[in-house]
Order: structure tokens, then sequence, then C-alpha cells
């Protein structure tokens, strides 16, 4: 099987998470996720389900603009209907309530599913980003 196509597929799902959440497109994000996805971020209870997630989008809405993203696509796997991508991610955030900016880097490991109509989206992903070491 030529998993290629696939793969390009699960690329542009990437970017358009990336797109959408720097323009502040809440709603794109959603459309990319499954409706049962779960979130797992550093020292934080899972976020679970698009709902999960679009409560954490509103309470943060304003206090962090997306200014750059970077992905370092590493590995990607395609298993039938579904498939795990193996991301190093580095970010860039402007603070508007003080006018500063945070970095944020490291690597994120997501599963997709592929639903019926063909698309595939976020159904799992296990998030490592941490601000910069400090000596």
């Amino acid at each position: 099987m030529n998993s290629e196509p696939e793969k390009q597929k699960i690329r542009q799902v990437i970017e358009g998470w990336l797109k959408a959440s720097r323009e502040g497109n809440t709603e794109a994000v959603l459309a990319l996720m499954a409706e049962d996805a779960t979130f797992l971020l550093p020292g934080q209870e899972p976020i679970v389900g698009r709902e999960g997630y679009a409560v954490l989008a509103r309470a943060t809405a304003g206090k962090l603009q997306l200014l750059e993203a970077t992905p370092r696509i590493r590995e990607i796997v395609v298993m039938g209907d579904y498939a795990y991508c193996w991301n190093h991610l580095d970010l860039k955030f402007s603070v508007p309530a003080d006018g500063t900016t945070q970095d944020r880097s490291g690597d994120v490991l997501s599963i997709f599913r592929k639903e019926p109509d063909g698309r595939w989206v976020i159904f799992r992903d296990a998030n490592l980003l941490a601000p910069p070491k400090t000596s």
C-alpha cells in the first residue's frame, strides 16, 4: 500500500491546525479533531473531547497569541484508519497583557484517525512542550 498520499493529508492537518491557531480560529481547529479527541499536557488533567478543548480555548482567548509555529515532523506511520506522527514543535506566543513573548518547544506524539468521509483528524495527542531551559 502506498501511504504517501495519506501522510500528505496528515501533514496538511498539522499545517491547517497551526495556521488556524495563529489566526485564533478555534472553530477551524475544532474541525481538525475527532469529537472524542483527548489531549495530554504536562502537569494538567487530560483535555477530553472537542467541547473540553473549546472550553480551554475560550478561557485562554486573548491571553496568548501564537506568533510562530515551526513543526519538524520526524515520523508519520499509517496503519489502516489510524496513523501516528512524532513531531518536534517550536512555538512563540505573545502575551498581550504585558507585551512579552514566550517560547515553547518539545516533542508531540499525535494519533490520527481517518473518519468515514476520508478526512484525517487528531484523535489523541501527547504534548511535551515546555519553556526553554535556563542555565
